[in-house]
């Protein structure tokens, strides 16, 4: 089955929002086994919405729309859905009762204009919103479908996910599973050359890479009947994965959107361990990475921006003396942090961090890119230098990927009393 996405809404061609449905529906559909080929956005005009859910109904078998449900006289993507089937339209008693039983619930009164929330293209299955007004809908002709969904993500995916992943994966006749192998310390060249061999067309399953900043992500996926058939597929292909690249697979999920904090999360709270954090170029951005981790402050003692050289003294302990002769951006300065860190918090893994983000304030002998990390934990205090480029964004979140693994490795380390792959790993290319 091939499907299409279409993203209805002028404030989506303006840029006023991020697309954020597509993303997850594009995952969504892979799991159903569904192919996806194309993605496209259109604004609420009826001759180009028209244009458009023609088109795309042309190449493929299934269309998803997403927006223009709503109450408004912009909200035409129903009306446009049903021309282009040759449905007519029609009041549904069951989506009226849902538009109605929505304002009753949260104690609003209604407007008139909801109710064209309730007319759909006769025959269409309706999908109830528990988290809108607008219900959805899917309708059938001559072999294709037409799925229309809400716009707000908090609408869509629980719509999604209780009524047209079960439609898809009837329809689809077979499931698609990932793996996702998460790297960090090796560049997407040298994951590559080592890997390319395998990331053959027309394999069940298969590879592919896919790169952000500071991390390489490859994505084992196979096509199969059932769940239970899809582990004996993956796991020989992710064993030789791992004989070729080593122990810079930091995470193994069947989530695409796994981050590098979750994973540091997960670690310092199955090892019962507590971490704290004292940072300066990079301002926050490691504690606010743990913060954003739900149930993180079972682990989260403290952090500290100590951005100017009077808060590593009077908050740190910084030694005035190791700061004039050494400077900011330093062995002994990050050591020294991490070190008044742990003394001030008490935690078992206490992280600091110490650079030059630029784009001014380096020299020949302290470019911008260096950063020096610092950790202390029972077993004392060591130092990294990290040597990064780029603008200031760049070296600000490579350092803190930087910091949050060196974390990661210390919580696993501590959890299971065995060194857990390299603490060091040279900077991603």
């Amino acid at each position: 089955m091939i499907a299409e996405i279409l993203s209805v809404g002028t404030e989506l061609l303006m840029g006023q929002i991020v697309n954020t449905d597509a993303r997850y529906l594009a995952a969504r559909l892979s799991e159903a086994g569904i192919t996806l080929h194309r993605q496209s956005t259109v604004g609420d005009n009826p001759v180009r919405l028209a244009e458009a859910i023609e088109t795309a109904l042309s190449r493929a078998d299934i269309v998803i729309t997403t927006g223009g449900l709503g109450p408004t006289a912009d909200d035409i993507t129903k009306e446009m859905s049903a021309q282009s089937l040759g449905l007519p339209m029609r009041r549904s008693e069951e989506a009226e009762n849902m538009v109605r039983g929505w304002f009753e619930k949260h104690g609003h009164a209604m407007t008139d204009n909801n109710l064209r929330q309730a007319d759909f293209p006769e025959g269409s299955r309706i999908l109830r919103n528990d988290f809108g007004t607008a219900p959805g809908c899917i309708m059938e002709k001559d072999g294709k479908a037409i799925i229309n969904l809400p716009g707000p993500p908090r609408e869509i995916i629980p719509m999604f996910d209780a009524c047209v992943m079960p439609y898809l994966t009837e329809r689809g006749g077979c499931l698609i599973r990932s793996r996702y192998l998460r790297i960090f310390g090796m560049g997407e060249s040298t994951v590559e050359s080592l890997t390319g061999d395998l990331m053959r067309e027309g394999e069940n399953p298969t590879l592919a890479p896919y790169c952000s900043l500071g991390e390489v992500q490859l994505r084992l996926t196979v096509r199969c009947q059932s769940p239970e058939e899809a582990p004996p597929l993956l796991d020989p292909l992710e064993k030789e994965i791992r004989r070729r690249v080593g122990d810079v697979i930091y995470a193994v999920t069947d989530d695409p959107g796994y981050t590098m904090e979750r994973a540091v999360a997960e670690a310092l709270l199955a090892a019962g361990k507590t971490v704290a954090t004292a940072e300066s170029c990079t301002g926050g951005m490691i504690a606010s990475r743990l913060v954003s981790v739900p149930g993180i402050s079972d682990a989260f003692l403290e952090g500290y921006v100590t951005y100017a050289n009077a808060a590593k003294e009077r908050v740190l302990g910084v030694d005035p003396r190791t700061l004039a002769r050494f400077g900011a951006v330093s062995e002994e300065t990050a050591l020294a942090m991490a070190e008044g860190l742990r003394r001030r918090s008490g935690a078992d893994i206490c992280l600091s961090v110490t650079g030059i983000a630029g784009p001014e304030g380096g020299t020949k002998e302290k470019p911008v890119g260096l950063v020096w990390l610092g950790l202390c934990t029972g077993k004392g205090a060591e130092a990294r230098r990290l040597s990064l480029f780029g603008d200031r964004d760049r070296i600000r979140t490579l350092a803190s990927l930087h910091g949050l693994h060196w974390i990661l490795c210390a919580a696993r380390e501590q959890g299971t009393g065995e060194r857990q792959g390299d603490p060091h790993p040279s900077p991603p290319a």
